[in-house]
């Protein structure tokens, strides 16, 4: 067994008090992402966890790209028929979180997922490169497959089924968007004593704001 109990670090870098937060967590994540953008040190500052209750019953974490966000929610594009897509039908309440060391943060949010109208997937699909259209259409996702040779052979033809023709969005293909009812905003502090606010829902769509401790 490998220990990591040594495996320490001291986060200096910001603070996350009342005094300084709006009302509305969309307005503080807005915030907080484009200062990790700003700051730099990550590949991806869009990319970000969803987490699922399988069909087993388990749960099941993998990262996936944040394409557009709003006052209404999180929306992120994939196989409806994955093994998340099905997750998702089968349970819509789900949790996204990111990571953004650079800035010693987390964003933990509780939401609720739902198809997003067919239009916005059409226009999203609509911007993809063609490579990762035909792509999208290539892939029975989360399916076992014979071979990687398989998959690029199908692609292949593909491609010339498709040369000269507009690609459309398969009807297995598209996004969700997620409503949030809870924000969870992290921010390392030293010694341990992280900060950490919790934005919850409330009945009249009002945010009730606490801190949580460490």
């Amino acid at each position: 067994m490998e220990d990591l109990s040594n495996y320490r670090k001291s986060y200096e870098k910001n603070a996350l008090l009342e005094t300084s937060i709006p009302d509305s967590p969309i307005d503080l994540f807005h915030k907080w992402f484009h200062e990790v953008e700003d700051f730099g040190g990550i590949d991806e500052v869009n990319a970000m966890t969803v987490s699922t209750i399988g069909l087993d019953g388990f749960p099941k974490s993998r990262v996936v790209l944040l394409k557009k966000y709003s006052e209404e929610g999180f929306i992120f594009y994939t196989n409806y028929n994955s093994e998340k897509g099905k997750a998702i039908n089968n349970n819509p309440n789900v949790c996204l979180s990111f990571f953004w060391h650079s800035l010693e943060r987390q964003v933990i949010i509780k939401g609720v997922a739902k198809k997003t109208p067919t239009n916005i997937s059409d226009s999203y699909f609509a911007s993809r490169p063609d490579g990762s259209k035909l792509g999208a259409i290539v892939s029975n996702q989360s399916e076992v497959i014979t071979s990687r040779d398989t998959l690029e052979d199908k692609l292949k033809q593909l491609e010339l089924d498709y040369q000269g023709k507009q690609i459309l969005r398969p009807d297995f293909w598209g996004g969700f968007l997620i409503n949030p009812i809870e924000f969870e905003f992290w921010q390392g502090r030293p010694n341990r004593l992280h900060d950490r606010i919790r934005y919850l829902l409330q009945d009249d769509f009002s945010w009730k704001i606490d801190r949580l401790s460490p």
